[in-house]
């Protein structure tokens, strides 16, 4: 792999390529108390010497004694909203003299994006949607639209948080080529007294071209040996762990455990997990008028297994409690999605930990059921 070297000033300049291509460079950005993704046009606009501390119901930022662009853990959105809007139109249609027009919407107007800081974990969840979304039979268009000729900027995650095991799930701390979604360049922060470097990875053709336009430099074998330390250091700081042996068999054995119940006395359903959860599909579809009754819109928007209606068929809900719902997302999330897509559905970033208002941990629960079921705790 060709590795370059750059500064801060060769960040700027990085945005400022991106953006003379066409590109909207989304990046991390401190909003509302949280990092969230955001217009991004200048190394001002990220978190600058910003980190955060995360835990079970817990989230928040605090400044760094340095000044790391990239020195926080997971933001409370990954790039899920950017390919897969919280809401899309889906197509409009109108009452005309001779009956009704409609007109579908077209998401690639929206683009081209560019997504700058993309963590390990989140980039292998777009590539668990592209497995989805786009790369099976009927493939969904709005997503391949917004997908496609998107550039990718990848960043190692040097500061794991409390909440986060990506270790445990062969997702991170750094991004490698070849594991999840492609990346045309992956960046490693390299911060010491000295120095503030980047250490810069190119993985396409374009991340070639931009390197050379910005004049990133070849990295030598020291600057590859400092960012190899900070991926190992990251991993071994990681605030979860979960044991993945065997965890599908247990899950499928574990279908009346009572651990189900204990985690629905304290789970209030409100969807939050499926909410931040980066790889969570699920959608409905919404239809309205105008009240003329001449202007019609139909609108898909995300859907959670935990609402009480999501199951309905007719004749009532599938899944009519609290228990058989969280049974029904951990399940499918860890254990069935493997059998479905050929790999789990869950990428350790630790979001549904971090923003449970009842502090439920799915490491923990998985532990739980290992123990009711006589192994290990």
């Amino acid at each position: 792999m060709d590795i370059r070297l750059m500064d801060v000033a060769g960040l700027q300049a990085l945005i400022d390529a991106l953006g003379r291509r066409g590109y909207t460079v989304l990046g991390p950005t401190v909003r509302n108390g949280a990092i969230a993704n955001a217009p991004v046009r200048a190394v001002a606009d990220l978190p600058v010497g910003w980190g955060d501390d995360q835990d079970a119901a817990h989230y928040r930022l605090r400044r760094r004694e340095d000044d790391a662009v990239f020195g926080f853990a997971s933001g409370a959105q990954s790039a899920k909203p950017v390919f897969f809007p919280t809401e899309e139109v889906l197509w409009r249609g109108r009452r005309t003299p001779d009956g009704f027009d409609a007109e579908a919407a077209d998401p690639a107007d929206e683009g081209p994006y560019a997504l700058l800081g993309v963590r390990s974990c989140d980039l292998h969840a777009v590539g668990i949607h592209d497995t989805v979304l786009r790369d099976r039979g009927v493939p969904d268009g709005a997503y391949v639209a917004r997908r496609e000729g998107a550039f990718v900027v990848a960043v190692t995650c040097g500061d794991p948080g409390g909440t986060c095991f990506c270790a445990s799930m062969d997702t991170g701390p750094r991004p490698r080529a070849g594991h999840g979604a492609p990346f045309d360049l992956a960046l490693t922060e390299l911060l010491d007294d000295s120095r503030h470097h980047f250490l810069v990875e190119i993985g396409s053709d374009r991340g070639t071209e931009i390197a050379d336009e910005i004049g990133a430099s070849p990295a030598g074998a020291a600057d590859i040996g400092d960012a190899d330390r900070v991926a190992e250091q990251a991993a071994g700081r990681m605030g979860r762990t979960l044991d993945t042996a065997g965890l599908k068999e247990l899950l499928y054995a574990s279908a009346d455990s009572p651990v189900w119940n204990d985690v629905a006395e304290r789970c209030l359903a409100c969807g939050n997990c499926t909410a931040v959860c980066p790889t969570c599909f699920c959608t409905s579809v919404d239809d309205m008028t105008d009240l003329s009754g001449d202007q019609f819109e139909r609108t898909r928007v995300w859907d959670s297994c935990f609402n009480a209606d999501f199951s309905h068929l007719h004749g009532g809900n599938v899944r009519e409690s609290t228990s058989s719902r969280y049974r029904q997302w951990m399940t499918h999330k860890l254990g069935s999605w493997i059998d479905q897509f050929g790999m789990s559905g869950c990428v350790g970033c630790g979001r549904c930990v971090t923003w449970c208002p009842a502090a439920i941990d799915i490491t923990e629960e998985v532990a739980a059921l290992r123990q009711a079921a006589g192994g290990d705790g």
